[in-house]
């Protein structure tokens, strides 16, 4: 009952969903189970409204509730595969509350015809989304995309020299590494990088080969989305001050993002024991890995890293097995593509499972003041604190040189108007008197959260219809400053 309180007391989220339920069954109640089952499972609890305010069930409708519940589940024709699942009754300050526990499910389910998943704390019809319903089965299967054969990529598609490369870093580590007795063909088999499709019967270069030792013109045509915007965004917010747009194999990708962070963030001296360290490497190691071994190829979201005054982003697309911030005292790393990662320790590219986000947490702190965080969803984005050693304090430019004219007056008045208090989206767009929330207007507050400038007023749940921004210190400055 404990624990149930402390559910409640943080409300609705992508794993906890509260239904009033008085008397009967809400209509939209197995539109949430078929939501859970498709997402990571999650908690439902019926006799709790929205605000989280315990009303009970009904003690007379209980045994009927419970009863029209299990029969409804079972029913494929309401959801589709069936499923059991059990009602538990509980009493909580003297009311009757039902819980039911919705474990993940390997299938894809429908609720009438129709297939929701879990956003935040609502449910979204997504049959008529192709590419969500298709990332959906995908995340659905046991295997690794990464291990899909291309029966025509033989080892004449991959660069020789970079082959030798590997070997050669290898073997330099470790002097009887077995790569340094291979030819080609074999460090590849070895590599688990050329296998044989079981289904077909047919040999070839998987997509982790490609992606790691393709020549340039065959990872274009095998993966055409791929690609890693790095981007230096500094002064000009609107576009940036320098940009590497980085489309080639894995190896050399690794070795431009470490470039690119070399040339832009600075390397503090630092001791451990007697002995410098580079922090700034140790961390960005880690990152750049990240971004490469742990990404969903076969999506095709861009991943980027983005160096901004006083942090460092980084977006890629994941194949969660979790949601929100990690916390890494309590964090089971798991594999996104074992084979690649494999790879990149074998030449000393990454290090075991686990202990390079270790090394991540170990030094962020003494490098940039404040640890990194991480936060795992189907966008897996990690955001590092950086110095700014032999900066200056910034010259102040108005927002509305910052931003143009038209937008840097409404974003100005945006920050006017959160100066008498917390606004929601739709009072926003009064105050700025727009019809609607027009695209302009949601680039304006991404912005200006980006910027942080502003900020939730319910941070934990970005899309909550009772969501509102308010100004942070940041803000409330540059209001001051613009007034002045």
């Amino acid at each position: 009952m404990t624990d149930l309180k402390a559910l409640i007391k943080q409300g609705e989220g992508i794993s906890v969903e509260f239904k009033e339920c008085r008397r009967t069954l809400s209509r939209d109640i197995y539109e949430t189970v078929c939501a859970f089952l498709n997402r990571h499972g999650g908690t439902l609890l019926l006799g709790v409204n929205d605000a989280g305010e315990i009303t009970g069930v009904d003690s007379d409708c209980v045994e009927q509730i419970k009863k029209d519940f299990v029969t409804a589940i079972n029913n494929p024709q309401k959801i589709n595969p069936a499923c059991y699942l059990s009602v538990d009754e509980v009493q909580i300050d003297g009311k009757a509350v039902l819980h039911v526990f919705v474990p993940e499910s390997s299938q894809v389910h429908r609720c009438n015809e129709r297939i929701f998943d879990r956003n935040e704390d609502g449910d979204l019809d997504i049959t008529d989304h192709t590419r969500m319903v298709g990332d959906m089965y995908h995340r659905k299967q046991t295997t690794y995309s990464e291990n899909k054969v291309y029966p025509h990529a033989t080892p004449e598609h991959l660069r020789k020299d970079l082959i030798a490369k590997c070997r050669t870093i290898a073997t330099l580590r470790r002097e009887d590494h077995p790569w340094g007795h291979m030819d080609d063909l074999d460090l590849l088999k070895s590599a688990q990088i050329y296998q044989t499709d079981p289904e077909t019967g047919k040999s070839g270069v998987t997509l982790a080969g490609i992606l790691l030792l393709g020549k340039d013109d065959v990872i274009l045509t095998s993966v055409p989305h791929h690609r890693t915007d790095l981007i230096l965004r500094k002064v000009n917010l609107d576009r940036y001050d320098d940009r590497d747009f980085v489309t080639t194999n894995l190896i050399e990708s690794y070795e431009r993002i470490m470039a690119f962070i070399a040339k832009h963030l600075s390397d503090p001296f630092y001791l451990e024991g007697d002995m410098r360290i580079s922090i700034r490497d140790a961390i960005f190691r880690e990152v750049a890995s990240n971004i490469l071994i742990h990404r969903e190829y076969i999506n095709p979201f861009p991943a980027k890293l983005i160096i901004e005054r006083g942090q460092v982003r980084t977006e890629n697309s994941n194949n969660p097995h979790g949601f929100g911030l990690i916390d890494p005292a309590n964090f089971t790393p798991l594999p996104k593509n074992p084979v690649i990662a494999r790879f990149f320790r074998e030449i000393h590219r990454a290090d075991e499972l686990g202990s390079g986000m270790r090394n991540m947490m170990k030094y962020g702190k003494a490098y940039g003041g404040e640890d990194p965080e991480m936060i795992e969803g189907d966008v897996f984005r990690i955001v590092v604190k950086v110095p700014e050693f032999g900066a200056t304090a910034p010259q102040r430019v108005p927002l509305k040189a910052q931003s143009g004219a038209q937008s840097g007056a409404q974003s100005e008045t945006i920050l006017q108007a959160l100066g008498e208090g917390s606004l929601s989206a739709n009072e926003l767009t009064k105050t700025l008197e727009l019809k609607s929330k027009t695209g302009a207007f949601k680039r304006m507050i991404k912005e200006l959260l980006d910027r942080k400038f502003i900020e939730y007023t319910i941070p934990d749940k970005p899309n909550s219809r009772l969501q509102k921004y308010r100004l942070t210190d940041a803000g409330k400055h540059v209001q001051q400053t613009e007034e002045e």
